[in-house]
């Protein structure tokens, strides 16, 4: 029965984004909702201008409605709703920066104070609602290499705070190519599918396999060449989402493995900032990463498929040590 309801949930949410975006697409492009290019960006991008974005609507509001109308007892299930909570709460940060934007015209959106801010209000807030009313809510979290369970004590939502903001900022910073944020949040959530159905949280399953099935469906107009963006409102969604279910199943630390592109996006971005702070130099081409790739010559769809690689293998590894 679990089965039949993790297809049917994966085929509506896909079906119903294929219906829905030749829809959303051309009211975005009416009310002139495009993607404003960075002047200091790849001469390469700055044809992307205009292309509708805050794609990631669809997928949140899809994704809500097909986990609770076809699951009509979720309602009443705390990691569901705590879930949905997240991918909702951190959408609406990233919507009022798109919204920002467009009607500015320009890429300053919220500042990144506020959107700091937030960031850490539905953090905070997310770990008190888990604590309040997560069944065998606990602190301890699992190092895999060592096969053993450390409690965290009062550092645990330390933690969580930190999953959140860095999970929803690194997604976020990936989204920088066609197609490329949206791959990656597929590979990243497949495995929390398997962790769930080992935890016997055939609910949470179900949520990620939903959200799977929507970003499957969104893909088709997002990849190269891109009809629509998902903007930060997907892009902080989804990484809000990827802490999230990470924390509910108690993987927590398997998310810097399964997220590896991400983790290096982040990474390839404070090394940049830090090394011309200090010494005036450059590491990379361009930061984030996939641009420093581009510069070296790849083509676009090159490093995305070759990121959708390294996505792939952390994947295994990840799901390896979760199953160990």
């Amino acid at each position: 029965m679990t089965t039949v309801k993790m297809i049917l949930s994966f085929a509506v949410a896909m079906i119903l984004m294929l219906i829905v975006m030749p829809k959303f697409i051309p009211y975005l492009h009416k009310l002139k909702f495009g993607q404003v290019e960075r002047e200091e960006g790849l001469a390469s991008h700055k044809k992307k201008g205009g292309t509708p974005t805050m794609g990631g609507l669809a997928f949140i509001i899809v994704s809500a409605i097909v986990t609770y109308v076809l699951n009509i007892s979720f309602i009443q299930s705390p990691a569901v709703n705590l879930l949905i909570f997240a991918l909702i709460g951190f959408g609406f940060i990233g919507f009022i920066d798109d919204f920002l934007i467009v009607v500015r015209h320009s890429n300053i959106g919220l500042k990144p104070a506020y959107k700091y801010g937030l960031q850490s209000v539905f953090a905070i807030a997310f770990y008190f609602l888990a604590k309040a009313f997560l069944p065998g809510f606990t602190t301890e979290v699992t190092l895999h290499l060592v096969k053993a369970k450390v409690d965290f004590g009062l550092f645990y939502p330390v933690l969580i705070y930190f999953m959140f903001t860095a999970e929803s900022n690194a997604v976020n910073l990936t989204d920088g190519l066609d197609g490329l944020a949206t791959g990656i949040s597929i590979i990243a959530i497949a495995p929390f599918v398997l962790f769930a159905l080992m935890n016997k949280q055939l609910d949470v399953a179900i949520v990620a396999v939903t959200l799977l099935g929507a970003l499957v469906g969104f893909l088709y107009f997002n990849y190269h060449p891109a009809r629509i963006f998902m903007g930060d409102c997907g892009s902080l969604a989804l990484g809000g989402f990827l802490a999230a279910i990470a924390i509910i199943t108690k993987q927590e630390l398997l998310l810097l493995i399964v997220g590896i592109v991400p983790l290096l996006e982040t990474l390839s971005v404070i090394i940049q900032v830090v090394s011309y702070k200090t010494r005036k130099k450059r590491v990379f081409k361009m930061a984030p990463i996939h641009h420093h790739f581009e510069m070296c010559g790849w083509s676009e769809v090159k490093v995305v498929v070759v990121f959708y690689g390294v996505g792939f293998i952390a994947g295994i590894v990840g799901i390896l040590l979760g199953v160990m």
